[in-house]
């Protein structure tokens, strides 16, 4: 990708959830049924009592990168929240990442999901 000025921003340049495999090349594909419904109970029920419901923002599946010194570096958890971000990109887009360094603002929880298979 070529530079321009000014430069793109992470979100506008960093590959997101459709754009890579799995992390793990052996996943054998679709997530069990477990793995559908746990992270929606997770978001349905994370309730944090000094945030609005708009100032709180959860995820499934969705890329997450971490360090500013390896800036292609993600982890894709099962579920994730961030306190005191709203669940739109700049107010107006749904995001398809999370970049930490550029919201300024770590996940308060993540959560892997294991299953007998794995």
């Amino acid at each position: 990708m070529y530079q321009t000025n000014p430069p793109l921003s992470p979100q506008e340049t960093l590959p997101t959830m459709y754009d890579l495999p799995s992390e793990d090349p052996e996943e054998p594909g679709l997530p069990d049924e477990f793995h559908l419904l746990q992270p929606e109970l997770l978001r349905v029920t994370f309730r944090p009592p000094t945030y609005a419901e708009d100032n709180v923002f959860t995820a499934s599946d969705l890329n997450l990168y971490y360090d500013t010194k390896h800036t292609q570096w993600y982890k894709r958890p099962d579920w994730f929240a961030v306190l005191g971000v709203s669940r739109f990109y700049e107010q107006t887009e749904l995001r398809l990442s999370y970049v930490t360094w550029c919201e300024g603002t770590y996940p308060f929880v993540v959560v892997e999901l294991i299953s007998p298979g794995t």
